[in-house]
């Protein structure tokens, strides 16, 4: 099992709607994600924005792969991109970059 974390950076002025998003993430969404092998997903948030995603998972890039080949996560990501400080033209999951894990006990 692979653990992934992965930080974004969400925009100051919008984290609350983003909290709120968070809050009625779509059924479908969700089944899609556990159906594609993203196990345990957390998504943390400073004040500041940063926001900070961890994720276990057999397979990270068949994981990402999975999802990026379904409509329900193009869905999402095009309504979710303007919350986030990325790359013109990038959409958030094409942004998560897993950090090196250097300890785990």
């Amino acid at each position: 099992m692979q653990r992934i974390c992965f930080v974004l950076q969400v925009k100051k002025d919008r984290l609350e709607e983003y909290k709120e998003r968070h809050r009625a993430v779509w059924p479908e969404m969700i089944d899609a994600l556990r159906k594609t092998g993203w196990h345990n997903y957390s998504l943390f948030l400073r004040p500041d924005g940063m926001l900070v995603g961890y994720l276990e998972t057999l397979d990270f890039k068949s994981a990402r792969a999975g999802m990026a080949g379904l409509a329900i996560n193009a869905r999402w990501q095009k309504e979710m991109a303007d919350f986030f400080v990325q790359q013109e033209g990038l959409l958030p999951d094409e942004a998560m970059k897993p950090l090196e894990e250097v300890f785990h006990i």
